[in-house]
């Protein structure tokens, strides 16, 4: 078919797609839905302009547009809302901001509630003026913790809240300058400046008495600084101009407009990541000279010569990002600290300069390590507020990292077996924790008491007190990066049987434990497999479980097993006979019935007694109340009741006949009736069902052997 052919073929089926659908796509209505009325109005709002005294009248009604960096960054954060729930008799406060609403969840962050919640609580003293705002802060954990998500999310956030109505600032430009100054016709301030600094300072008390009047101290307005060195050039030359008229020089040659924040385009927003020594600069921090103007403007030192565009000035009103901040050279450090704690920055050849910005850095824990045990580092470790940004120490919230990365809308031709997220995950946080000191606790049981599991000697006091006494517990371990890598390779090498199930994941988890970059100790290494092995055993009991509660999915069968053990459960009880159904006479209590359901969950003889008065004034008091008893609202009895009804099943449908190559027609359609349910009730897909259904066979078939052993000896 020639290539034209295609084309017009391709066209064809297009079309014919789109009106099964009954949409009628075209270019018109494409531009129309791009340039809307909304489209319009919502530019009109971005590109607000106006004149300064418009300015004060909106200060005065809006006071919240004249905010400081970090009063905005915590504004935005709680414009999202947030909800508070207790753990461990603990109260936390989870904000919604950290779901990534801005990018519908791309950058989530799951399980670390307690450490953001450090962070929005430093984040509000500093919007408060309480002190913080002075300071550098530092995100601090192991590689893959999500440290840089925070960042990306905060810098995100910030740059969408400056285009709602709740986030707008302002900025302002000179103009009409080329008669008076032989310059351009306009200027923009080159780092966005608040327009209140364009208040003289000798006026600026009388001014802020009138915009505060009536506030309190959290709505109040300050001007703090004064205008850069280039506006400085120009309002001091102008006002030479008017001879000191200050409201004749705004109303000609000021216009006030509103600020987008853009990373892109490098407005409010900067990031800084160290490079080699021989090519760091610290211009790129605070500017350099523009030498192509120094021409025309004589001198080196004029401001008109000077690009503003270090990172610093471009993250004037907004956030700046350093990227391993403390592989920084000492020479950055310098402006670091003053940029923190002073607000200002030195551009070279110029006066300091003030500057209104949240400073965020990130470092991992080899390179706080060598912070601590530099003495010339003294400086920066005081102005330093360190949050630590752990791994995951929760199941549940690990699995959704996963789940948000590889699910049937991001991999719709291969089928994940249930449990293979939750297996990995698994893993990934058993290598966090730490072992428990106590000795009747073993590392899977911790790890799933930290996830919610109740133990009958457990509260949540021991809880607190397992999380108080493992110090480094969640800095230490895999990290996800590692296991999702490890995820997608095993998509990637999917035999083109379109499923992957825990094994395949387990195995190209410990495949890659050879080469693991950041495991260079064999002890290390070693653990990690062991615990893989103990992940192994895990999930062996979850699809031993899984089937055998689709052999015993019979409700009927179920209600009627209940029925028959709770008449001789309450005869037992009640030292009452039961009638026989089929003969009609008394006889005493089926002990053997009563028995070989309790045992399913570990109810021991001598507890017999206890656990069957428990339950019979259970279903007493639902009596009183005139309610009926149901199975399904008692876990432990559901759980034995199909444990018993399997065993009496697994015979009939004899489970181990799938380990061999015959299997008779009737016993099929029973494993077809099981492998329905696991497709239905489970996730499983067919070929997911099918393995699974033949794990468990090989499993009961070894049983059966060992137990045959046993016999014969």
């Amino acid at each position: 078919m020639k290539t034209g052919d295609s084309h017009r073929n391709g066209r064809v089926q297009l079309r014919q797609i789109r009106r099964i659908k009954g949409v009628t796509m075209n270019g018109k209505r494409l531009m129309d839905v791009i340039n809307s009325a909304d489209f319009d109005r919502q530019y009109a709002e971005l590109n607000w302009n106006g004149t300064f005294e418009e300015y004060l009248d909106m200060v005065i009604e809006r006071p919240a547009i004249a905010r400081t960096a970090f009063r905005r960054l915590y504004d935005m954060i709680a414009s999202y809302g947030s909800y508070n729930y207790t753990e461990y008799k603990k109260q936390i406060t989870h904000f919604k901001f950290f779901d990534d609403p801005v990018d519908h969840g791309r950058d989530a962050i799951f399980g670390l509630d307690v450490q953001l919640m450090k962070l929005v609580n430093v984040l509000k003293a500093a919007a408060f003026r309480y002190g913080p705002e002075k300071r550098v802060l530092l995100l601090h954990g192991p590689v893959g913790s999500s440290k840089s998500t925070i960042a990306r999310l905060l810098k995100k956030g910030v740059e969408s809240y400056s285009k709602t109505p709740e986030g707008p600032l302002y900025t302002y430009s000179w103009t009409n300058l080329r008669e008076i100054l032989r310059m351009d016709e306009t200027m923009p301030c080159p780092i966005h400046e608040e327009p209140l600094h364009l208040v003289p300072p000798e006026r600026r008390e009388t001014v802020l008495k009138s915009i505060n009047e009536g506030r309190d101290h959290g709505e109040a307005v300050h001007i703090e600084g004064d205008v850069c060195p280039a506006c400085r050039y120009v309002f001091r030359e102008l006002m030479n101009h008017y001879r000191g008229n200050w409201e004749m020089m705004i109303k000609n040659h000021i216009q006030i407009k509103r600020l987008i924040l853009s990373e892109r385009d490098r407005i409010g927003i900067g990031t800084f990541q160290p490079k080699d020594e021989k090519n760091q600069d610290s211009t790129e921090l605070t500017g350099d000279i523009n030498y192509r103007k120094i021409a025309e403007y004589g001198s080196d030192s004029d401001p008109r010569a000077f690009n503003f565009d270090g990172e610093f000035n471009v993250a004037n009103r907004g956030i700046i990002e350093f990227i391993e901040v403390l592989k920084l050279d000492v020479a950055f450090l310098y402006d670091l600290l003053t940029a923190s704690q002073e607000h200002k920055i030195k551009p070279k050849k110029f006066a300091q300069t003030d500057i209104d910005e949240v400073i965020l850095g990130h470092t991992n824990e080899p390179e706080y390590r060598k912070l601590q045990s530099n003495e010339f580092m003294e400086a920066l470790r005081d102005r330093t507020v360190k949050i630590d940004i752990p791994y995951i120490t929760k199941l549940s919230e690990e699995i959704k990292i996963y789940e948000k990365d590889f699910n049937a809308h991001s991999v719709p031709h291969i089928h994940i077996a249930p449990h293979t997220l939750e297996m990995a995950a698994m893993w990934g946080i058993l290598t966090r924790l730490e072992e428990p000191k106590k000795a009747n606790l073993t590392i899977m049981q911790k790890m799933k008491l930290y996830n919610g599991k109740t133990m009958a000697q457990f509260t949540e006091d021991n809880i607190k007190e397992l999380r108080k006494e493992a110090i480094r517990e969640g800095m230490d371990g895999i990290s996800p990066r590692y296991i999702q890598d490890k995820i997608s390779q095993s998509l990637v090498l999917d035999k083109g049987e379109g499923c992957i199930n825990p094994f395949i994941v387990l195995n190209e988890l410990d495949s890659g434990l050879k080469t693991h970059s950041l495991i260079n100790d064999e002890e290390q290494r070693k653990r990690y497999r062991e615990i893989l092995a103990e992940v192994r055993r895990e999930y062996e009991d979850i699809v031993k479980h899984e089937v055998q509660r689709a052999v015993s999915a019979d409700e009927g069968a179920i209600q009627k097993l209940c029925g028959n053990y709770i008449d001789n459960l309450k005869a037992y009880v009640q030292r009452e006979n039961v009638r026989n159904p089929f003969t009609g006479a008394d006889e005493e209590p089926d002990e053997r019935l009563l028995r070989s359901i309790e045992e399913k969950i570990d109810i021991a003889e001598s507890r017999k007694d206890d656990f069957r008065r428990e339950l019979m004034n259970y279903i007493g008091a639902l009596a009183i109340e005139g309610k009926s008893f149901d199975f399904r609202t008692n876990e432990r009895l559901h759980k034995a009741l199909e444990l018993k009804l399997f065993e009496d099943q697994k015979d009939t449908i004899k489970l181990t006949t799938l380990v061999s190559n015959v299997v008779d027609r009737e016993t099929q359609a029973k494993i077809d009736i099981v492998k329905n349910r696991l497709i239905k009730n489970y996730g499983y897909c067919e070929i997911c069902a099918n393995d699974a259904l033949g794990f468990v066979a090989s499993i009961f078939a070894r049983g059966d052997i060992v137990k045959s052993d046993k016999e014969k000896h």
